[in-house]
């Protein structure tokens, strides 16, 4: 049985940083693709990161050159480093595995990934 927990979250202030961790279980997502999407208050689930077995990365525009996704294949984890944070990134944070797709424009979107982890609360003050 696939399992993804997730952890790292917390309460934090304008300009803190936060790292994300979720170790993935059951299985290994070594030559997969994995992300992270998270979902605020009233809002929809929307796309955060993703990271490519090989490497290559991908970020929404409100995160780039803020966030840095990471794996630890030996260790089956993926991390989200998350520096500057800002209270439009308060939110659910949702860890992902299993890609339906292999493009970018179809994994940007919450249905094309089959794991999901339960999710940890990132909350930013002003």
């Amino acid at each position: 049985q696939v399992q993804l927990a997730e952890s790292g979250g917390g309460l934090v202030q304008t300009g803190d940083s936060l790292r994300l961790s979720c170790e993935a279980s059951g299985h290994s997502f070594s030559s997969d693709a994995m992300g992270w999407f998270r979902q605020g208050p009233g809002k929809e689930r929307e796309f955060v990161s993703l990271r490519w077995s090989r490497g290559t990365t991908s970020y929404a525009d409100s995160v780039k050159g803020r966030f840095t996704i990471s794996r630890d294949n030996a260790k089956n984890t993926q991390y989200l480093q998350m520096n500057s944070l800002k209270p439009e990134d308060t939110g659910v944070y949702y860890c992902v595995a299993g890609p339906g797709a292999t493009d970018w424009r179809s994994l940007v979107r919450p249905r094309f990934w089959a794991y999901w982890g339960q999710g940890t609360q990132v909350t930013v003050s002003s």
